[in-house]
């Protein structure tokens, strides 16, 4: 029953090509897709692997808050540990107050509460993690406070203002991510020190899922574990065993075969999800590289200074051999002198002893 509701509409490649060759457009779409991403397609038409959804364009397909808000709700409520009833999507671009351009983000939806939750969703483990969801949750902050500004006019009161969650899943985690053991949800909010006691707006909500499969979960049915396992399976053989723990995942997996059906709608999503992975790749080989960059100028300014402290010490061995030379120098003179004196001193002794063989020889004859 659950293979049902994974039907398979096509069963060979080549039915979905000749369907797709019915249709100029959609063919030269899938005709420019690299081989990989061929592939890719092609066993979701035919049935072998369910949607990728670690791509944005599938993510936001089956969770669009417009569609199906109960499933975004109940994701970030799983996530965020608190009851989340997504009320409306907002705008993913927006201005400051000065007329300046935003960030654009995955998908902002502001809940029943008036709090505002920014969900992205992360396949290459972009570097300065803590940096981005800093500038992603700021970001909010100041969005929310410009509307309200703009809705309120004088009336507005910093009390107008709601929570801000920030949900970033990543598929792929840097290291600091696995310093801690068989943690895969990481919730955070700012605390002093000192005890004080703030609710300050902004909340963090981080889930690295290559930490999650690498613990074992099957003895653990709750809906954290549904959903994570849900936007991590690809198999089909998977995805039934998941219907099988997680009925309620039916609906969507129903859903999800319904575009098989028609594989041009899948093929826009396959093409929208290859141009974002490649726009982001660009941007993380952009990152490396001025990484890379920023390690070899550090490098070479430690390189310098190595040789700005050698060039010092040689200067100073410089300045005391100059030294030692001047005193070797001094001393040769005062050692040419003392020769000179010695000299002089040994033809007068001499001089001397001639005058006593003279006077002796005098006294002799005498």
């Amino acid at each position: 029953m659950k293979t049902e509701l994974l039907a398979k509409t096509f069963t060979k490649d080549e039915e979905v090509l000749a369907y797709l060759k019915n249709d100029y457009h959609s063919y030269r779409e899938y005709s420019v897709m690299r081989d990989e991403w061929k592939q890719k397609f092609m066993d979701f038409c035919i049935g072998k692997k369910t949607l990728p959804m670690m791509y944005d364009a599938f993510f936001k397909r089956i969770f669009n808050p417009d569609i199906h808000s109960e499933r975004l709700s109940s994701l970030l409520s799983s996530l965020i540990g608190e009851e989340v009833r997504v009320k409306k999507i907002l705008p993913l671009e927006d201005n400051y107050i000065d007329g300046a351009r935003m960030m654009v983000m995955d998908i902002i939806v502001e809940a029943e509460d008036g709090s505002i939750a920014n969900v992205e969703v992360q396949k290459i483990p972009y570097l300065f993690p803590g940096e981005r969801i800093s500038c992603y949750s700021s970001d909010i902050v100041l969005r929310q406070y410009s509307r309200l500004r703009g809705e309120k006019g004088k009336d507005f009161l910093y009390e107008d203002l709601r929570k801000v969650y920030t949900i970033v899943i990543y598929e792929k985690t840097e290291g600091i991510f696995h310093k801690i053991p068989g943690k895969f949800i990481h919730r955070g909010k700012v605390k002093f020190d000192t005890g004080l006691e703030l609710e300050l707006l902004q909340e963090y909500c981080l889930i690295a899922l290559d930490v999650f499969h690498q613990i074992p979960y099957h003895k653990e049915k709750n809906m954290v574990t549904g959903w994570l396992s849900f936007l991590t399976t690809e198999s089909l053989e998977d995805a039934e065993q998941l219907l099988v723990d997680y009925p309620w995942l039916t609906e969507i997996y129903q859903e999800i075969a319904s575009y098989r059906e028609n594989p041009r709608e899948a093929l826009m999503m396959f093409s929208d999800a290859l141009r974002e992975l490649d726009r982001n790749t660009m941007q993380y080989m952009i990152d490396e590289q001025m990484k890379q960059m920023e390690e070899q100028k550090e490098i070479l300014n430690e390189q310098k200074e190595r040789i700005s402290e050698q060039s010092e010490k040689i200067s100073e061995q410089s300045e005391k051999i100059s030294e030692q030379q001047g005193e070797l120098t001094e001393q040769k003179h005062l050692l040419q002198e003392k020769d000179k004196e010695l000299a002089l001193q040994g033809k007068r002794n001499e001089e001397q002893e001639q005058e006593i063989l003279r006077l002796k020889k005098l006294l002799g004859e005498n």
